[in-house]
């Protein structure tokens, strides 16, 4: 790692740096570099990275537990340049900005939130985090919904959350209202049910990172139920599709709200399965509670009978709005092509 960053301030350190930066035509578009302004992009980015890289190492070591050498082109190439253009945007809007990021179980929001805050800091910005999680129905009132239909079994799907507070809360932070209530939620809540917990208060939000499995997601032609893919395969599997279909039109006035959406997109929506696994798979081994594989898949395919990643995601970023920024993941999670959606 220290050769690696003693080059950066060399001149043919920059220099490589600046072609490779160009090389990639999609992901030169997407973060704003072109021929003549590609020497200052590199040359802020660089100084950007020395002085995250300390707190960036800790996180790697303490979060990821993982070597910081094997996240810093990750950190160079995606997490650097997008921290830079969010904390553009903020420039630009001279208000708080309300970053939606929008990926399935695996795809690492988690993570990239951390990672953005952490850079954000260091270019002076006060930077939040607000799950669609955090916005779930209290417990009692997510019992009462099951009454009312016992197919909501799980929390998740659209109608499990309450829109109004979380329109509240966006509200809030775009007129820089401070301090602003940030609701959280604790899942580990009635034996996994989850419940409401302590709010976080928080005093001048400069950039909301709002990010969750459906946020951004918009409701489809009820029509494309008749030939959708599996878990869907039952009349009763289609209703429920076309029901969950009508409640997100619920959510619109959240998304109206997001000044930007970035998608985290896995090339197979399938491989969320696998990392779920994994990931339980990892707790278990660490000696805490886990779901076993078949509890796995019947959680994951409810969600996909909600709302299935091929109808409702796949169109979102192929389209020529809404979305901004669209992030490929491999199966081994490493991130792919960095593009905007066709314009």
């Amino acid at each position: 790692m220290n050769s690696w960053l003693e080059g950066i301030g060399t001149a043919s350190w920059q220099q490589a740096a600046q072609t490779a930066a160009l090389a990639d035509k999609f992901r030169a578009e997407a973060f704003g570099i072109t021929s003549a302004n590609v020497g200052q992009v590199i040359q802020e980015r660089s100084q950007l990275l020395q002085s995250v890289l300390p707190g960036f190492s800790e996180f790697c070591q303490t979060r990821l537990h993982t070597p910081v050498e094997k996240m810093l082109p990750v950190l160079w190439d995606l997490w650097l340049p997008l921290a830079m253009k969010i904390a553009l945007q903020h420039q630009q809007l001279q208000r708080p900005v309300i970053q939606g990021i929008l990926g399935g179980q695996g795809t690492g929001k988690t993570t990239m939130c951390q990672v953005l805050g952490l850079i954000l800091q260091e270019l002076g910005y006060r930077s939040v985090s607000l799950s669609i999680d955090d916005l779930y129905k209290t417990y009692s009132d997510r019992l009462a919904l099951v009454q009312v239909d016992p197919r909501l079994i799980w929390r998740g799907p659209p109608g499990t959350h309450d829109v109004d507070l979380g329109l509240n809360v966006l509200e809030q932070i775009r007129a820089s209202q401070s301090p602003v209530i940030i609701p959280r939620f604790d899942k580990s809540a009635y034996g996994g049910a989850g419940d409401r917990t302590h709010p976080e208060i928080v005093e001048k939000v400069d950039i909301l990172l709002f990010e969750g499995w459906l946020v951004g997601v918009r409701p489809i032609h009820p029509d494309v139920f008749d030939d959708a893919p599996p878990p869907i395969l039952t009349d009763e599997d289609r209703v429920f599709a076309r029901d969950m279909n009508q409640r997100l039109c619920e959510y619109l006035p959240l998304w109206e709200r997001l000044d930007s959406l970035v998608v985290l997109y896995p090339l197979d929506y399938r491989w969320s399965v696998e990392w779920r696994k994994q990931a339980e798979q990892q707790m278990i081994a660490a000696g805490k509670t886990g779901m076993s594989d078949a509890q796995i898949e019947e959680f994951v395919n409810y969600f996909w009978r909600s709302l299935h990643p091929e109808l409702f995601i796949k169109p979102l970023v192929e389209s020529q709005k809404n979305v901004d920024l669209v992030i490929e993941i491999h199966s081994d999670r490493s991130f792919g092509k960095v593009y905007h959606p066709v314009r």
